[in-house]
């Protein structure tokens, strides 16, 4: 029997241990025998050793080096492990070995969970679906609808790549350790159709962020250094309005305005 080290702080690790969250976590992917899997913190493979026997080849990126050795022990011909930090990962190096869409899974770090999401959406054109672990509260902003107070910069920029569901609630009892927080388990399908797409997907984020930087005041204020009162009302959107009234539609047409008119528009 494996002898694992305990679980690091510094690395957020929190392993999964209820055996029924985890066949349900898995039967949420619905891995199929020709399916490409990457997995996302495999940890100690609660997840990952039932991935395996289902996926033609299963992905795995882990940044803890005594996991990334014990993984790559393994020598299995349909396992492929990448020992490196998820955010510097290039996602780009498993795409471009495969012909189709890629299925994404993961437990992620709930310090790094909303930077990990933002660093997948380029890929998203190129991924089935992602199913994630995340803090609940995470999860509810992901999801969550304008005018509620989960809205925000996480809702709008993930809405407008994705359908998002949560899909269950994970209790602290799962884990070992147990966080002291509730988890949640969400799947985001990349969207085939965008319904409300942007000409420039950085002044899209440039915006979003801005808009968001003082929840109390409104677009007027907040949107100053970027758009003038009167572009906005060009667009039949309200400039005393607060951001988190606006839909991502609503966020999409106003960077889209500030994409047209930016210093330096070329």
């Amino acid at each position: 029997m494996t002898e694992f080290a305990a679980p690091r702080k510094t690395l957020g690790q929190n392993f999964l241990q209820d055996p029924n969250i985890i066949a349900k976590i898995v039967g949420s992917l619905s891995v199929q025998p020709s399916d490409i899997v990457l997995e996302i913190g495999p940890g100690r493979g609660a997840l990952t050793e039932l991935i395996l026997p289902l996926a033609a080849h299963l992905h795995l990126v882990e940044f803890d080096r005594d996991l990334v050795e014990y993984w790559r022990a393994r020598n299995n011909p349909r396992l492929t492990v990448h020992g490196v930090d998820v955010l510097k990962f290039d996602f780009a190096t498993v795409l471009n070995q495969v012909d189709r869409k890629i299925k994404v899974i993961g437990n992620l770090p709930y310090n790094i969970s909303s930077p990990v999401l933002f660093h997948l959406m380029p890929y998203a054109d190129r991924i089935d679906s992602q199913i994630v672990m995340l803090q609940k509260e995470v999860v509810e902003r992901m999801a969550s609808k304008p005018g509620s107070k989960q809205y925000g910069r996480l809702s709008v920029m993930l809405q407008q790549r994705y359908h998002i569901e949560l899909l269950f609630g994970v209790p602290p009892t799962a884990f070992f350790p147990a966080p002291k927080v509730d988890s949640a388990i969400a799947r985001l399908t990349p969207l085939t159709e965008i319904a409300h797409p942007v000409s420039d997907h950085e002044d899209f984020t440039a915006l979003v962020k801005q808009a968001f930087s003082m929840r109390r005041k409104t677009l007027r204020n907040n949107l100053k250094p970027m758009l003038s009162t009167s572009q906005i009302e060009a667009i039949d959107i309200d400039p005393s309005a607060r951001s988190e009234t606006l839909s991502v539609g609503q966020f999409a047409a106003l960077a889209n305005v500030y994409s047209s008119v930016k210093p330096n528009n070329s």
